[in-house]
C-alpha cells in the first residue's frame, strides 16, 4: 500500500512558479505530496522514439547516402525511386546553353526548375536547393542542351514515403 508525505518546501514552489507561470503560482494552503507508489511515465519524445540523431543531424550527407552526377549536353535521369529527397547543386555556363528539371510519373511531365543562360554570360552560376516527394512511378530527369550547359546535382534521401526519415 502506498505511503503519502506532505512536502513543504520553499525551492520547490520557487521554482514550480519559474517553470509554470500560467499557472500563477502554488496558491496557499496548496500543499505539494508525494507518494511511494511507482506511477509509469511514457515518454512520447522523439528520443524515446530510439532516434540517437537530433533533426538537423538526420539530415546531413555521408559517403554512402549521397548521389551525385555531372550532367553535360544530355538528359539523365536523377531519381526514380520513391521518398523525400534533398536535391542541391549548381548549373554553369561557359556560353548560351539551358538546364532544366522534369518531373514525370511516365505519362505527364512537368519542368520545375529551368536555368537558362540566353546570353553569352561566361561563368554564368545558378544555384539549387529543394525537397521532392517522389511517389510510385515518378522520376526526376535533368536536361543540359548543350556542352557550354553543365549541371553538378547532388542528392540525398531523407525520408521514405510514409515521412519516417533515413539515416544518413
Amino acid at each position: 500500500m502506498a505511503q503519502e508525505f506532505t512536502i513543504k518546501s520553499t525551492a520547490i514552489e520557487d521554482k514550480i512558479n519559474q517553470l509554470l507561470p500560467s499557472q500563477g503560482g502554488f496558491q496557499p494552503g496548496v500543499d505539494f505530496s508525494a507518494s511511494t507508489m511507482v506511477i509509469p511515465i511514457v515518454d512520447l519524445t522523439e528520443s524515446a522514439e530510439g532516434s540517437s540523431l537530433r533533426q538537423d543531424l538526420q539530415t546531413s550527407l555521408s559517403l554512402n547516402s549521397l548521389t551525385s552526377a555531372e550532367i553535360v549536353n544530355q538528359t539523365t535521369t536523377v531519381i526514380n525511386t520513391t521518398g523525400y529527397f534533398r536535391c542541391f547543386g549548381s548549373s554553369s555556363f561557359r556560353s548560351t546553353g539551358r538546364v532544366f528539371f522534369t518531373l514525370t510519373d511516365g505519362t505527364t511531365s512537368k519542368i520545375f526548375l529551368d536555368h537558362d543562360n540566353a546570353q553569352t554570360i561566361t561563368g554564368n552560376i545558378k544555384q539549387f536547393d529543394f525537397i521532392l516527394k517522389l511517389e510510385a512511378g515518378d522520376s526526376v530527369t535533368i536536361r543540359s542542351t548543350t556542352a557550354n550547359a553543365i549541371c553538378r546535382f547532388a542528392s540525398r534521401q531523407i525520408a521514405d514515403l510514409q515521412g519516417n526519415l533515413v539515416n544518413p
